[in-house]
């Protein structure tokens, strides 16, 4: 077993994997010399014998992985072999008309966007079930009150509906982003040598037209052999979505810690060493997948300048990154999913962090019935000053609240009571978690 396999699972999915190996992408090229023969056939370029005895020997267990892989480092591109090997195997007729017109960037590119599509299928699937995980735990915990953290400090109460509906929105936003990259984006590549498609003569439109037809991809109005914005929004989405999953998986790892406690994970992994412990594994495997994806994008994009109609090794540098780009996605997509359905949620924890300060978080809440009377830095001041005396004292900031007669002077000891209350000063957190139900119910019904 190589490092190759003994990481791999880990770090994609088994149908990512398989959909991005070297066979994948092999099987992709020869779908684009099919489907070009199909085409020029449909434009009278090529007898349609030829185009069908073509499109026979497209079958990727035809050919030797390997062998074209090896011979790609004398060409700097597997394209030729590929081209050689598939004109063995055909007769005279046929022969004469494989890759007409076509260039081996032609065969790649479309490859790519092939490959991605078929990637791109159960990681948008994984991603909306996901997000229906999200909306079931933000109906299921809308009033569930919890400590909202600012700089890793406690800042005001919150409900953990209200956090599982930022999962929500940002989800269902990455994925809308990255299935209409994969519906509209992902295009035909055919221009010969030069971006012309000169050898087709007056039918170089018409056969990319049909080819984009043919193989179910949007058809471009230009050759974009070094337009690359295709490719940079397709790894701008992916890593989209990478954020809005890594950010899932932070909270998880941050709630789950021993001493807060208010989250785990419905399956959790030991330790080698130490027995007790009940590691948040799929949210680590999800972050560990995440942090390497920035990179990867930055390589794409940093790949978009290429010199005039084709690129000298800026266009190769984008193969391997953009496979390793599918499967992070795919295996960080999964593993949400899975963390998601499994996620185990503890109220009870929840409501001890809250109240850890003794109430000193309502500090924001108690100042607001002050002001009028008071001023706001007055106001201010005097909350702060028994914050203070609350932290000295170990006493609560309602009971030193009560006990202030300059604050009961203004308030009585109902309106001190409902000032210090969690459950009053939640804003517009329970709105918000139904703005976003609403919103995510709008996009499922499309």
């Amino acid at each position: 077993m190589g490092t190759d396999s003994l990481f791999v699972p880990m770090f994609s999915t088994p149908a990512a994997t398989e959909r991005t190996s070297g066979s994948a992408w092999l099987q992709a090229m020869l779908d684009f010399e099919a489907a070009l023969a199909a085409a020029e056939a449909k434009a009278g370029l090529v007898p349609a014998a030829a185009a069908e005895e073509i499109a026979r020997h497209c079958r990727v267990a035809l050919f030797d992985v390997a062998s074209i892989a090896d011979r790609a480092t004398s060409a700097a591109t597997p394209v030729i072999a590929l081209v050689r090997d598939l004109s063995a195997l055909l007769n005279a007729d046929a022969r004469l008309h494989v890759h007409c017109g076509a260039t081996s960037q032609d065969v790649i590119d479309t490859a790519a966007m092939l490959v991605a599509r078929d990637v791109l299928g159960p990681v948008i699937a994984d991603l909306r079930a996901a997000a229906d995980e999200c909306a079931r735990l933000a109906e299921e915990h809308r009033d569930t009150l919890m400590i909202a953290r600012s700089l890793l400090q406690q800042a005001l109460p919150t409900t953990f509906g209200c956090r599982c509906a930022g999962w929500l929105t940002a989800l269902d936003e990455a994925t809308a982003a990255l299935a209409r990259v994969r519906d509209e984006r992902l295009a035909v590549q055919l221009g010969g040598p030069a971006g012309t498609l000169a050898s087709l003569g007056s039918d170089g439109v018409r056969v990319v037209q049909l080819l984009a037809n043919e193989l179910g991809l949007a058809e471009p109005v230009v050759p974009w052999h070094t337009d690359r914005t295709r490719i940079a929004e397709l790894a701008g989405a992916l890593g989209a979505v990478a954020g809005a999953v890594g950010k899932i998986a932070l909270d998880v790892e941050l709630h789950a810690q021993t001493e807060v406690g208010e989250l785990a994970e419905g399956k959790a992994g030991g330790s080698s060493a130490m027995p007790h412990k009940q590691n948040p594994v799929s949210a680590v495997l999800v972050t560990a997948a995440t942090r390497r994806v920035p990179g990867l994008v930055a390589t794409l994009l940093s790949a978009m300048p290429q010199e005039y109609e084709r690129a000298a090794g800026a266009w190769q540098s984008e193969w391997e990154p953009l496979t390793e780009l599918l499967r992070l996605v795919a295996a960080a997509a999964a593993r949400t999913r899975q963390l998601l359905a499994g996620l185990r949620v503890h109220p009870e924890k929840m409501t001890a962090n809250l109240d850890l300060t003794r109430g000193l978080v309502m500090a924001e809440s108690a100042v607001g019935p002050l002001l009028g009377a008071l001023g706001r830095t007055e106001a201010q001041d005097l909350v702060s000053r028994l914050c203070r005396r609350a932290v000295q004292e170990g006493t609560t900031l309602r009971s030193e609240l009560l006990a202030d007669p300059q604050v009961r002077a203004v308030l009585s000891e109902a309106e001190v009571v409902a000032a210090t209350e969690s459950a009053d000063y939640l804003g517009a957190a329970p709105a918000f978690v139904d703005r976003a139900l609403a919103a995510h119910a709008k996009l499922e019904s499309r």
